[in-house]
């Protein structure tokens, strides 16, 4: 499906569809001694059954912390404002029992590394089968859903696999493992967290081919995200994108890639390598994201923009309409970007 195909299959999904996830002004502080400024500031987005949204931006954005938020898994000692709700629920007010359930049959996880979601120790076939066992489900039973579900994700010879340890696959084998796991419990909605960053170009294609496949199958909804963003324009219906912690620019993926109106998403595009022999070299975004330690009174991107007037450094901008979608930049309608 190409970008401007998938931007208008996004906005039909999202106008028709109920949300499954709903995230509104969802703010994360850590005390004053660890940052000056908050993790996630003010964001809102959704997702509906059947939708893949997007979620781009260096690392440090606030990606991960946000994705970890539709689990309720917070940092330590955070401030919490706004709402996370996952079919009308909010996640933020569950207690451990709701917490397991959300878990186990609502929300479902795939983390950036596999080695890290597996016990080096034990086999596959314990690692799919004990939540499934947990649940209640029969031994055998639980033995015979993993085995449909390492076929599923295209893992060849599943009933040999369920005995071997996680050494005993590659990175894009294990991260197809770590997938069948997540989809065990058949989840309403599944959070791939960079699911493909530590893997070679081959490999994340086969990776992002089974999780597109699963999901259009079964009409679960996606929340992928990535600091990719022709991965993102491969897979996503929507892309929110992020910077320090706010969400800077939302609209459907045809158009973010045709009329970004953030500086900061014209720049993350500028620095994408092109194929096309006429294509221009790409070019960094300059200087360096912001730091936690650091809280400009202003846009949190002007330091870096080639675009920002004193007004800019006033205080942040709101993220309000802006063509078919919402940038939080004083000059998006000012037609600045080429």
């Amino acid at each position: 499906m190409g970008n401007a195909e998938r931007g208008s299959a996004g906005t039909r999904s999202a106008g028709t569809a109920p949300p499954l996830l709903e995230v509104e002004g969802l703010s994360i502080r850590l005390p004053a001694d660890r940052a000056a400024r908050p993790i996630l500031d003010g964001v809102s987005l959704n997702v509906a059954a059947g939708e893949t949204v997007g979620l781009v931006g260096e690392s440090g954005s606030g990606k991960s912390v946000a994705c970890r938020s539709v689990l309720g898994l917070l940092p330590d000692g955070a401030r919490v404002e706004g709402q996370v709700r996952v079919r009308g629920r909010d996640v933020l007010t569950l207690d451990r029992p709701g917490l397991r359930e959300l878990r186990s049959r609502q929300v479902a996880m795939v983390f950036q590394d596999p080695r890290a979601a597996v016990n080096p120790l034990r086999r596959i076939g314990d690692f799919l089968t004990e939540g499934l066992r947990a649940a209640g489900t029969p031994a055998e039973r639980a033995t015979a859903r993993a085995l449909e579900l390492l076929d599923a994700v295209g893992i060849p010879d599943p009933r040999g696999a369920l005995r071997r340890h996680p050494h005993e696959f590659s990175g894009g084998m294990l991260q197809r493992v770590v997938i069948a796991a997540a989809l065990a419990g058949e989840p309403e909605l599944l959070i791939a967290d960079e699911p493909t960053t530590a893997l070679d170009v081959t490999t994340q294609a086969e990776v992002i081919a089974v999780l597109t496949r699963l999901q259009a199958e079964r009409g679960t909804g996606l929340l992928f995200v990535t600091h990719d963003l022709e991965l993102a324009a491969a897979v996503c219906d929507r892309i929110h994108v992020m910077y320090a912690g706010r969400i800077v620019e939302t609209r459907a993926t045809g158009d973010l890639f045709a009329h970004p109106r953030h500086p900061y998403t014209a720049g993350l595009l500028a620095c994408t390598p092109r194929i096309d022999p006429d294509a221009p070299a790409p070019r960094p975004v300059p200087g360096r994201p912001l730091s936690l330690a650091e809280a400009p009174p202003g846009c949190a991107f002007a330091p870096r923009c080639a675009f920002a007037e004193p007004r800019c450094s006033a205080e942040p901008p709101a993220l309000r309409p802006s063509g078919d979608g919402l940038a939080a930049c004083l000059r998006a309608d000012e037609g600045i970007l080429p």
